[in-house]
Order: C-alpha cells, then sequence, then structure tokens
C-alpha cells in the first residue's frame, strides 16, 4: 500500500513539485559557503518530500545521532530565509489538495512537509 501511495503521490500528489523544491532550495543554499549544511538538510528532506509515505522524520537524537552544536539558531535563520516560503507553499498544496476526498491524504502529506519546514536541520529518516 506503502508503494503506491508514493507512486500515486509523486505523480499526482505534489510529490515531484515537491521534491523539486527542496532540491531547488538546496542548490541555491549550496552555491554559498554558509548555505552548506542547510543545503544537506534540503536534500535529505527532498527524498523525503518525493516519498514521505511509510517514513517520518524524526529529530537526530532520537536515533543515536549527536546534535550538532548551533542547531536551533540554525534553524532559525532557515525559518527566516527559506523555511516559510516553503512551508507557505506546502500549507497553500495541502489545503487545495483536501478540498477532494481522493487528495486527502495526500493534503496531509503536504501538512507534514510544511512542519518540517521549521527546523530541518537535525532530522532523520526513519522507515516505519
Amino acid at each position: 500500500m506503502t508503494l503506491i501511495l508514493n507512486i500515486l503521490w509523486f505523480i499526482f500528489g505534489g510529490g515531484l513539485i515537491a521534491w523539486l523544491l527542496w532540491i531547488l532550495t538546496g542548490g541555491l543554499l549550496f552555491i554559498t559557503v554558509v548555505g552548506i549544511p542547510f543545503a544537506w538538510a534540503a536534500f535529505r528532506i527532498a527524498g523525503f518530500a518525493a516519498f514521505p509515505f511509510g517514513k517520518d522524520l524524526v529529530d537526530a537524537r532520537d536515533v543515536g545521532d549527536a546534535r550538532v552544536v548551533g542547531t536551533g539558531l540554525a534553524n532559525f535563520l532557515w525559518i527566516i530565509l527559506a523555511g516559510i516560503w516553503l512551508a507557505i507553499s506546502h500549507i497553500l498544496a495541502g489545503a487545495s489538495l483536501c478540498l477532494t476526498i481522493i487528495g486527502i491524504p495526500f493534503g496531509f502529506a503536504h501538512f507534514r512537509l510544511a512542519l518540517v519546514c521549521f527546523a530541518p536541520l537535525g532530522k532523520r529518516v526513519v522507515y516505519h
């Protein structure tokens, strides 16, 4: 079921566009030296945005990774520079998909991605 939802999401639910937005954001951030940590986080989340069903994004500390010092400040900067714009796009896409019965699961996936837009650094993808 997860495979079918991921394929439908990628084609019809906005997965391709969400993936592209995160890749473009990461690419723009990768150009600057200061933005490289943000770019890696954006690339990691791009994979999640392309196929979100059957996965969760959790804090790195929950899976045993050490959290990098300054992640909170970096996430604050991320929100101002890129996160708010990505969150708005995911919220608008999610709301429009929730207007149809068949689009509700895809709308909820966009809402999950909107939450990630506020703190992408220090997140890891886990499968369930």
